[in-house]
């Protein structure tokens, strides 16, 4: 009772500000600043993930080439699990209260901690590029559908609207999307419920059931690709949005509602989706090229503009959620500029990169598919190392020597760093990508591993993500014990062990 009474204290003393600039950037959250309770991230989580892209997941699941209960299976295993990963990173802050990429310090060594910062910064940016992208298409797709013109203006005007949602999001900081996630959450869940009672007489289930099914290699490719599509493309920031609460708050309840509102929404799309799309494919084909627009040939002109918006607001729920932590990222490796100002920086490089993809290149999805796969394999391998490293505390960070390169977190921890290296290596040996022309150089192991090669059965199973995950995780847990134990080793400076 006591404890939860200090919780609700520290809580009521730091209220949101939505409309002020949040300063902090990865510096630790003070006490006076931390609030609010495990429930809140249901709002971020919840409302970053119900964007009806979901919906899609299902015609790119069925493109492995499994049936529809096998795809059902893969797409909710995939989902929780890649999700709990999440979960169990955002416990990390919470008990930091910094950023997730300032907190890999302690297991890289605060300088070996740019490595994988600067493949969140990556990963991060280009996510928020792709739903910057897909925002663009959607929009054009429903205005031509409207008769209003989906040509160069209204990609143009839908452009400018989309990023400066985003970027205005990722500048004001923290309290502004908080309260953002709330109301998306809300409108987008209702009009998505209102999109599925349009189209559910869409659904053929005589056409779904008889999709054929697929071997165990197509079905671990479905499984790994769900994976990088969902959780792993979010494990390098979970602790972004825990790091504000109050250090006693529930480690299991940050777990739980970061699991819950992270995965709840995107199974009830996944799964319809797959009904969608097994029911069509010509719905299939078409989402391949506008993922987000061919959904909206489905539906009566007059809920067009309702489903323009649920389909904006949900991915402009993703990316305000990514660019905040590609600032953070960009901070975390040593660029000295205010938050908000690494937030600008990101948004510029994201509409460049938008700017590209709407008016220039083509084969979206196999892009799409490409980026997800190969950041994926580094992103693993940093997932399973920092898991371990968690896993293996028993203490709070040492707030000061998160900063200092002389610290008990030292410089460079070369063990951990080495081991996204192999993990790596391994992993891209393992992936392919052959319809992305830059991505053909993968798939360098199947042969030697007598998995028969870049045509072979196992070629788009994808198994470099899970090995790069399985590398970090079980090599940390297995020789990190002694170095964590070192760290842990030497008493908390005081200011750090009255928190």
């Amino acid at each position: 009772m006591a404890e939860s009474q200090v919780v609700a204290g520290e809580a009521s003393a730091a209220e949101l500000r939505p409309l002020q600039i949040e300063m902090n950037g990865i510096n630790v959250i003070s006490d006076s600043e931390r609030k609010g309770h495990p429930r809140d991230l249901f709002w971020p989580w919840f409302a970053a993930n119900v964007s009806v892209l979901g919906l899609s997941y299902g015609a790119f699941v069925l493109g492995f080439g499994i049936s529809f209960w096998q795809a059902v299976v893969v797409s909710i295993v995939g989902i929780i699990v890649s999700f709990l990963l999440c979960g169990f990173i955002a416990v990390a802050g919470k008990r930091g209260s910094a950023p997730t990429m300032v907190l890999g310090r302690a297991a890289f060594g605060v300088n070996g901690n740019k490595l994988p910062s600067v493949i969140s910064w990556l990963l991060t940016v280009g996510w928020e590029t792709v739903l910057v992208i897909l925002a663009t298409l959607a929009t054009a797709t429903v205005f031509d559908r409207l008769g209003w013109g989906g040509g160069t203006v209204t990609k143009v005007i839908a452009l400018i609207v989309v990023v400066a949602l985003t970027i205005f999001g990722g500048v004001m900081g923290f309290d502004l999307i908080m309260r953002m996630q709330s109301v998306i959450t809300i409108v987008t869940a209702v009009l998505t419920v209102g999109f599925i009672i349009l189209v559910i007489d869409k659904i053929h289930w005589s056409a779904v059931s008889a999709v054929p099914s697929g071997s165990g290699q197509a079905l671990i490719g479905a499984l790994v690709f769900m994976m990088t599509g969902f959780g792993l493309g979010w494990v390098n920031a979970a602790a972004d949005y825990s790091r504000y609460l109050p250090r006693r708050s529930s480690g299991r309840g940050v777990i739980g509602w970061t699991t819950f509102g992270s995965s709840i929404a995107p199974i009830f799309l996944v799964v319809f989706g797959l009904l969608l799309a097994g029911s069509s494919k010509t719905l299939s084909a078409a989402i391949a090229a506008d993922p987000i627009g061919a959904l909206a040939n489905l539906l009566p002109t007059w809920y067009l503009i309702p489903f323009i918006i649920v389909a904006v607001l949900g991915l402009v729920g993703g990316s305000v959620l990514d660019i905040y932590s590609s600032g953070l990222a960009l901070l975390t490796l040593g660029v000295r500029v205010p938050r908000f100002v690494a937030a600008l920086i990101d948004g510029t490089i994201m509409t460049l990169g938008a700017i590209y993809v709407v008016f220039i290149a083509k084969n979206f999805f196999i892009q799409f598919e490409g980026f997800l796969i190969t950041l994926g394999v580094p992103i693993a391998a940093w997932c399973g190392i920092m898991l371990a490293d968690i896993m293996l505390r028993h203490r709070d960070y040492s707030e000061r020597d998160l900063f200092t390169p002389s610290g008990r977190y030292r410089d460079i921890r070369w063990f951990p760093v080495g081991l996204i290296v192999v993990g790596t290596f391994i992993g891209w040996g393992l992936v392919t990508n052959l319809n992305a022309s830059w991505l053909t150089w993968q798939g360098y192991l199947l042969s030697p591993f007598g998995l028969g090669g870049k045509g072979g059965a196992w070629a788009f199973a994808n198994l470099g993500v899970l090995v790069a995950l399985a590398i970090g995780f079980l090599a940390t847990w297995a020789f990190g014990r002694a170095a964590v134990r070192a760290q842990e080793a030497v008493p908390l400076e005081p200011a750090a062990a009255n928190a």
